[in-house]
């Protein structure tokens, strides 16, 4: 089985902790000696909210995915700002770039739909070294290392199938991405969906936009992965969040295929892009 032997970190959004990066790499020397985590010092840079300003995120991507010295892009963490830079370093990539895994969730959506669009590398929706923060997170990171380093099937979603076609996204930020140049055809894909620290109704909202853009798209069916962490609004909403999935699915005629084991936490299974090789 292929070995990546060296993956490079860029952060396209927000900024991870030196700490947290000394973390991951310690852990990644222990569970897969001889593979070699790069961070980019853009990292840990701070403009306002993001990883530093638009330029400073984009050049990093760009340099990191160019390099053919790496084998695997690893988004750092998610927030917001991969939106703002995607379409300005799409016509930057050159062949080093065709060649890579690139693996990230949330935010990063943005970036792995464009790139999946694109045809450049392949992607998968996947947990990021941030989660080294969460509670368990040793054996998310563990997981995601197994992904990016040989594949392991151990570390897939449990539904994923050799021979169909899948996507993965973060429903708020899917729910930006359609009607623009960012998501990808999804035509005979099963989708995945999660969601963090939204109300239900942003969620309905959310799966009202997806759903009513992807009527007529082909998609063989949707799954809906965790809702973690939804406030509790003054008044009860009176569905369910599968019951909500439910109700669009219905009303765009996608098929509704279940749940998904795919969320904001410590849990979070890997959804490579793409048909799954036999």
């Amino acid at each position: 089985m292929l070995k990546r032997k060296r993956i490079g970190i860029c952060a396209p959004s927000t900024p991870l902790s030196r700490d947290d990066a000394v973390r991951v790499d310690e852990l990644a020397k222990q569970a897969h000696p001889g593979v070699e985590l790069v961070f980019s010092e853009q990292c840990f840079a701070n403009v306002g909210h993001f990883a530093g300003d638009d330029a400073l995120r984009g050049d990093a991507f760009v340099t990191m995915a160019n390099d053919p010295m790496l084998d695997t892009i690893w988004f750092a963490r998610g927030g917001y700002g991969a939106a703002r830079i995607v379409q300005n370093i799409l016509p930057q990539l050159g062949d080093a770039a065709r060649e890579k895994l690139y693996m990230g969730y949330s935010d990063a959506g943005n970036l792995l739909g464009a790139l999946y669009d694109a045809g450049i590398g392949t992607q998968a929706h996947g947990p990021m070294p941030v989660d080294i923060s969460r509670a368990g997170g040793e054996e998310t990171v563990k997981r995601a290392l197994d992904w990016l380093t040989c594949s392991a099937p151990s570390a897939l979603e449990a539904s994923v199938q050799a021979g169909q076609k899948y996507a993965a996204f973060n429903a708020a930020t899917m729910a930006m991405m359609v009607g623009t140049p960012l998501l990808p055809n999804l035509k005979d894909h099963i989708l995945m969906v999660e969601e963090i620290a939204e109300y239900l109704y942003a969620f309905d909202r959310a799966m009202f936009n997806i759903t009513t853009h992807l009527t007529g798209a082909g998609l063989t069916g949707l799954r809906l992965g965790r809702l973690n962490n939804v406030p509790e609004n003054d008044r009860p909403f009176g569905e369910s969040e599968e019951e909500i999935a439910q109700r669009w699915c219905a009303r765009a005629n996608i098929p509704y295929l279940g749940r998904a084991d795919i969320g904001h936490d410590a849990d979070n299974k890997v959804v490579p892009f793409g048909r799954i090789p036999k």
